[in-house]
């Protein structure tokens, strides 16, 4: 399922960095040098992810980031499929994993930007860093702009694919629902942060990966840059 997911080149690339980066600066390879190739890397990985994820079922087949209803809609979600209206819940389902799939093509240049102001300070410290500190440096530069341009592109998906017309659907039908306390979620802010929960999510996942297993994860960028170790 996550294979070939987000950030091979690039986190093979931390971990060797990270147990071997004296080594490399003592074999010809200057700071400068090594975090060159880490950026060059993490843009070819986090291109990778985010066509993966805005691709059409990116969210929808994948259990792991799959957009369900707002935990406070759990319970309309029971009322209803219990009512017959099962089949309004997984068209509401399906466009709202879809208007995520849409916005998720706007991830990949705020992250090629973060990447570029990156410092030779940041990646070293991302590579003597934990195994997850990739994935924070990226959270840490990019959350904030990313929120800034996935919401509006997730209110017009959302119009777009029809998920707030199917929303509006299920909402209206459960509040009809007699003794029920009328509810209406955020929509597009719970859309927006389940979407970006999913990209952060697999940079996360490989990070670990690739730093347990990077030698099954090598490929030819990797030998270029790391060709004398």
């Amino acid at each position: 399922m996550i294979k070939k997911l987000t950030t091979v080149a690039a986190l093979a690339l931390f971990f060797v960095l990270s147990t071997q980066a004296q080594g490399l600066l003592g074999k010809g390879l200057s700071s400068d040098d090594i975090v060159a190739g880490l950026k060059d890397a993490l843009n070819k990985g986090t291109q990778k992810s985010t066509e993966k994820l805005s691709a059409v079922d990116g969210f929808f087949k994948d259990a792991a980031v799959k957009v369900l209803f707002p935990p406070e809609a759990a319970k309309m979600e029971s009322a209803l499929r219990r009512a017959g209206f099962g089949p309004q819940v997984d068209k509401a389902i399906l466009d709202i994993n879809r208007a995520a799939e849409d916005a998720a093509k706007s991830a990949a240049p705020i992250f090629i930007n973060a990447i570029k102001n990156m410092s030779v300070t940041d990646g070293l410290n991302i590579l003597r860093g934990s195994d997850t500190s990739a994935t924070a440096y990226l959270r840490r530069s990019t959350t904030a702009q990313l929120y800034a341009a996935f919401l509006p592109v997730i209110k017009n998906s959302l119009d777009k694919v029809g998920a707030s017309s199917s929303w509006n659907t299920v909402v209206s039908l459960y509040n009809k629902i007699p003794f029920q306390k009328r509810i209406n979620p955020d929509l597009p802010a719970y859309t927006t942060d389940k979407a970006l929960y999913g990209v952060f999510f697999y940079v996360a996942v490989e990070e670990k990966n690739i730093r347990a297993n990077p030698a099954g994860q090598a490929d030819a960028l990797l030998k270029k840059v790391f060709g004398g170790l």
